[in-house]
């Protein structure tokens, strides 16, 4: 596994370095011991599968905040996403930056989304399945989010959102 730091202090794009023959391949997906060694909360706790079936679905952006936050590692295991991480750590350097990943079953990247960061991805294909490792339980009561077309982070998305949930779409301005 090769761990890519990013811009965002914690942030982390995971590349998998798989051993291939003519079976097909092998990789580790998760590395206690590995995660540990990159200073990621190693502590999985919860893991959840998002299925999509539709391009165009947009899910988050989603944190939870004080004893409830958490860290994630989110893959897509089948078809394609555009992921953003946006840094809420008021203390941080990179407080209000974001960055954003294609993830897909192909390059078979995962990206790490630390606490006091939200994310979002918006599906690039029909039929999307996303995998989470998570270092905290769901709280619904700390559950908090932010819009996706939110004026003072000035996202940018790569195609049309055309599915998104009442609560999604609902969610306050940030500032």
């Amino acid at each position: 596994m090769i761990f890519k730091k990013q811009k965002i202090s914690g942030v982390y794009l995971i590349e998998p370095s798989p051993f291939i023959d003519n079976r097909g391949q092998f990789r580790r997906h998760f590395c206690k011991r590995e995660f540990k060694k990159n200073s990621i909360d190693a502590n999985v706790i919860q893991s959840n599968i998002s299925e999509n079936y539709k391009k165009g679905t947009l899910r988050g952006f989603h944190y939870q905040t004080g004893k409830s936050a958490e860290g994630k590692t989110l893959s897509c295991l089948k078809g394609s996403i555009y992921d953003i991480v946006v840094d809420l750590r008021k203390g941080s350097k990179t407080f209000g930056n974001w960055v954003s990943f294609y993830l897909n079953e192909k390059n078979r990247f995962s990206v790490h989304i630390p606490k006091g960061c939200a994310n979002a991805f918006l599906t690039l294909d029909n039929e999307c399945l996303i995998h989470y490792y998570c270092s905290n339980k769901y709280d619904p009561k700390k559950e908090k989010g932010i819009r996706f077309d939110d004026p003072f982070f000035k996202f940018s998305w790569p195609i049309k959102i055309k599915y998104i949930s009442k609560k999604d779409k609902e969610h306050s301005n940030f500032k």
